[in-house]
């Protein structure tokens, strides 16, 4: 095309020039049939040249044709006479190009025509028009040109003809624009027009289909406004909607419109299918009322109006609107966890519930019941609560509950909920669950034949969120074995799902499966840490990344590792063994290693560790064997020794000789008896040491407010019965030994390895409850005097109490020491030692 437009130029500019002198007529015209043909017509053209210009151009002229750039070989063209030439082409195919002849020896062009090409108008399709209600008022139509391009300019007219006034108007358009508004004052709202439209280019014209229309008729209404939303008295399940005009369009009053009305309940996205009709809608009197609503439920409401077959406007804004409450109809469905309570013997209860299909609430505020049938005929209410669960305990005995929903209606008929015993039997064989789109999985499971499934339940729940609130479930029938769970389900968050079955007595165990709707890769690595080393290998080993940070199942573990020299090696590890072992480590490289955790969405590579291993040292590690070989081998025979060994001292070392309080006395315990009692590796005897008494340093002597300290001190002095004369630790040592029933306590002023001091001995008689004979009536202490010696002060009264608490002073009855073994052997030893 361009080069046609230049040669066409080109071929102006010559035909300009070659003129003879004083003349102004060309040398050369060309002749054509038509200079706009329809594309792929023949074209016939004639070249004739001026006889006065021949002179010029000399007398043996022979002319040539291009179309364009390109010569016309092929063309039949003839030269009539020297200055008369003629050529026909037998299809143009070009939308514009330019045809030329020239004279053949000096390619000098003589003349020139433009030959444009294509099709005549398609009829205009689809007119409509549309009246404009908003200031200005207008009149819009719009009209389709068709789907063929012409390749030539065209141009449209719009037509209007009233029937009323016969007044017809007509509306020029620039080319190829399609649509065109009608100024107010050149139409009526209320009379009828006859509309068309015209298409004409240079190959003909085309009228479009009539269409006839009252312009109010094709009024567009502003979008409407719900002013109120209502309900009459004992009008149930009905909602009474007050509506308006926009203010600009309040003039229409008198007319009566169709509208339409589309409902949706608070939080569902799906608006009724198809609205609600309503016809000839007076708009003095804009209110509609819409019934057969669900009971106590809220609604969101919109609008739209239209004048007899005129374009709907706009939906209006929504409104929302509560129907008048009744109470609760239709059952629950529900689902039961039944555990035992071992502590209690009782049933530990987790009780979900859902609305079945033909459930209605029927009211706002519902909240729920469950509750017990005791045996007079009334129910216990076991939990009452505004959410979809409840866990409660009860006895093994129970066998139904009963949950109601309630609003400020009342309440619905109770849903009977067997109590089941959970079972152990394991029905389900096989869980598995996949994404099947973005909001939900697919879930399909295999089970055994048994007599006595009668269904099963699906059970859901996000593992990173452990509120029971989280729990989702469904039941099903036996005879399904897949289910399409659907929810609010996030990319990225592991969840877990159970199927359990349930058979005519119970629920059996469950098949637990974890899915991802979607994968990626985790979020971190974890840390590598060197857990052992040997000669030339390593174990690493890591810790479990964390269930909110994995993003997806993973697959595995791959460690890289590497020195300076060698090459990248590469160790896998499953999700569960997370420990690899290096294996063919060089002791004089520094080695470098990193980690690849992957999941079945992607992989993520974590930091790079430095190691080195170092030489190992194989005289150390004989050494080492060698020594705790020879320990191991003379522990042995060291003990077979002690074992079979006859030496009395030997053996007492180890195992202490005590002697049998049942079968013997203190004045058969001698040294020479209890000399191996505790064995020492010297010839000196053993010191004597009297079972169940205990020897207490007095430094100083007791003082009267002494005295009372130990009046008042409450703590136990059961453990003073134990010896602790010889002890292994200190002097003053006092253990402790809780079934030791000592009868006296000896208070000395020295230590018991020391010289005997001249000051008398103080006896602490013990608390133990127990008698000390046969005869005693009475737990009260009593004061005691020292054995060895006719008198002692009254300071040294510790227990009961004492001479000068008696109004008399009477005389002491003489001791009988038969009653008293354990003092007696006690004087006996000072006698002795005396």
């Amino acid at each position: 095309m361009m080069k046609s437009t230049w040669m066409l130029v080109i071929a102006v500019l010559v035909l300009n020039g070659a003129r003879t002198e004083g003349d102004s007529e060309p040398c050369a015209k060309i002749h054509t049939s038509s200079s706009v043909v329809p594309l792929g017509s023949p074209v016939t053209a004639t070249c004739n040249i001026r006889e006065d210009c021949l002179v010029g151009l000399g007398q043996a002229v022979d002319i040539e044709w291009r179309l364009g750039s390109e010569l016309i070989l092929s063309s039949p063209a003839a030269n009539e006479s020297n200055r008369v030439s003629r050529v026909v082409l037998s299809s143009f195919n070009y939308t514009r190009a330019a045809l030329i002849c020239c004279i053949r020896a000096s390619s000098q062009v003589i003349a020139g025509v433009e030959i444009r090409a294509g099709y005549p108008p398609e009829t205009p399709q689809n007119l409509s028009c549309q009246t404009n209600l908003t200031y200005p008022d207008t009149l819009n139509c719009i009209w389709d040109t068709g789907q063929q391009d012409t390749h030539l300019p065209t141009k449209y007219t719009l037509h209007t003809e009233m029937r009323d006034s016969r007044e017809n108007h007509t509306y020029e358009l620039p080319p190829e624009i399609n649509h065109y508004s009608i100024p107010r004052t050149d139409f009526g709202l209320f009379s009828d027009m006859n509309i068309y439209v015209k298409a004409k280019n240079d190959l003909g014209e085309a009228t479009s289909a009539h269409i006839v229309l009252e312009p109010v008729s094709a009024a567009k209404f502003d979008q409407p406004i719900i002013a109120k939303i209502g309900v009459q008295p004992k009008r149930l399940g009905c909602l009474k909607l007050t509506w308006s005009l926009s203010k600009q369009q309040s003039w229409i009053r008198y007319l009566a419109v169709n509208l339409e009305v589309r409902l949706k309940t608070a939080g569902s996205d799906q608006w009724s299918d198809p609205p609600i009709p309503f016809s000839q809608v007076k708009l003095s009197k804009p209110v509609v009322e819409c019934c057969r609503l669900f009971h106590g439920t809220r609604y969101l409401a919109q609008i739209r109006v239209r004048y007899k077959q005129s374009p709907w406007s706009e939906w209006s804004s929504s409104k929302s609107g509560v129907t008048l409450e009744t109470a609760p109809t239709g059952r629950l469905d529900a689902w039961m966890k039944v555990s035992r309570n071992h502590t209690s013997k009782k049933l530990n209860i987790q009780l979900f519930w859902k609305p079945s299909k033909l459930f209605r609430a029927n009211g706002q505020n519902l909240s729920y019941v469950v509750s017990q049938q005791k045996s007079y005929g009334e129910r216990w209410r076991m939990c009452s609560t505004s959410e979809t669960r409840c866990s409660f305990q009860l006895s093994g005995r129970v066998r139904k509950v009963y949950l109601s929903a309630v609003n400020s209606a009342g309440k619905s008929a109770p849903t009977e909920i067997r109590v089941y015993q959970p079972k152990a039997h394991m029905a389900i064989m096989d869980v598995t669950a996949v994404p099947h789109n973005e909001r939900s999985f697919l879930v399909q499971w295999t089970a055994e034949v048994i007599s006595d499934l009668i269904g099963y339940v699906v059970e859901w729940k996000p593992l990173l969120k452990t509120d029971l609130s989280h729990i989702h479930f469904e039941t099903v029938n036996k005879s399904q074995s897949s289910l399409i769970i659907t929810g609010s389900f996030e990319p990225y968050k592991p969840y877990g799902i159970s199927v359990y079955p349930r058979f005519k007595d119970g629920i059996g165990s469950p098949q637990t499966v974890n899915a991802y709707l979607r994968q990626k890769a985790p979020s971190v690595v974890p840390k590598i840490q060197i857990k052992k080393t040997w000669e030339s290998d390593i174990e690493i080993s890591w810790d479990e990344i964390p269930l909110e940070q994995r993003n997806g199942f993973i697959k595995d573990y791959k460690v890289f590792y590497w020195d300076e020299n060698g090459p990248i090696k590469v160790v896998s590890a499953d999700a569960e063994d997370r420990r690899v072992i290096l294996t063919d480590l060089n002791t004089v490289s520094l080695y470098e290693a990193c980690m690849m955790v992957s999941t079945f969405g992607g992989s993520l590579n974590g930091s790079t560790i430095y190691f080195k291993i170092k030489p190992f040292d194989a005289v150390t590690v004989v050494v080492s064997v060698t020594g705790v070989g020879v320990g191991l081998a003379m522990l042995i025979i060291f003990t077979v020794l002690i074992c079979f060994s006859k030496d009395k001292k030997l053996k007492g070392h180890f195992w202490p000789v005590v002697p049998d309080p049942a079968n013997s006395s203190i004045k058969r315990w001698s040294s020479e008896s209890t000399q191996f009692t505790h064995p020492s590796w010297d010839e000196e005897p053993n010191l004597i040491c009297l079972s169940h008494l205990s020897f207490l340093d007095l430094t100083t002597k007791l003082s009267k407010e002494e005295d009372d300290i130990w009046l008042n001190s409450s703590e136990d002095t059961s453990d003073l019965g134990e010896s602790i004369c010889g002890s292994p630790f200190m002097p003053s040592y006092s253990g402790s030994n809780s079934e030791s029933v000592p009868y006296a306590t000896v208070l000395l002023s020295s230590s018991c390895n020391g010289p005997i001091s001249d000051e008398p001995h103080v006896y602490l008689r013990s608390e133990s409850t127990q008698p000390l004979l046969e005869s005693e009536g009475s737990f009260t202490p009593k004061c005691y005097q020292n054995a060895a010696m006719d008198g002692m002060p009254r300071e040294q009264c510790f227990f009961g109490p004492c001479d000068n608490d008696n109004p008399e002073i009477k005389e002491d009855p003489p001791i009988v020491w038969d009653d008293f073994p354990f003092l007696r052997a006690l004087a006996m030893n000072e006698i002795e030692s005396d």
